[in-house]
């Protein structure tokens, strides 16, 4: 099951569960579409090709909820600007 992770790790911003616009690699490193586009795409951890993260249903998220743990990478922003 995907983590859903709260946040770009490149910019810090939030990407909740309904988050239409969260990118993610086959290791779930999850980034906004803004700075995937920075990043031409591929992710700065493994490389691996960014997809857009399917969202998960409300009606899934008290049994299945996102994670809270935030991972941020400040050196990934270094260029990109939101």
């Amino acid at each position: 099951m995907l983590e859903v992770r709260p946040n770009c790790e490149a910019c810090d911003r939030d990407l909740g569960p309904e988050a239409q616009d969260a990118m993610i690699c086959s290791f779930e490193c999850t980034f906004c579409l803004h700075c995937a586009k920075r990043m031409s795409g591929h992710c700065p951890n493994c490389r691996g090709e960014l997809c857009r993260r399917p969202r998960r249903p409300a009606s899934s998220l008290a049994a299945n909820p996102p994670s809270t743990g935030r991972i941020f990478k400040p050196h990934l922003s270094k260029g990109v600007t939101s």
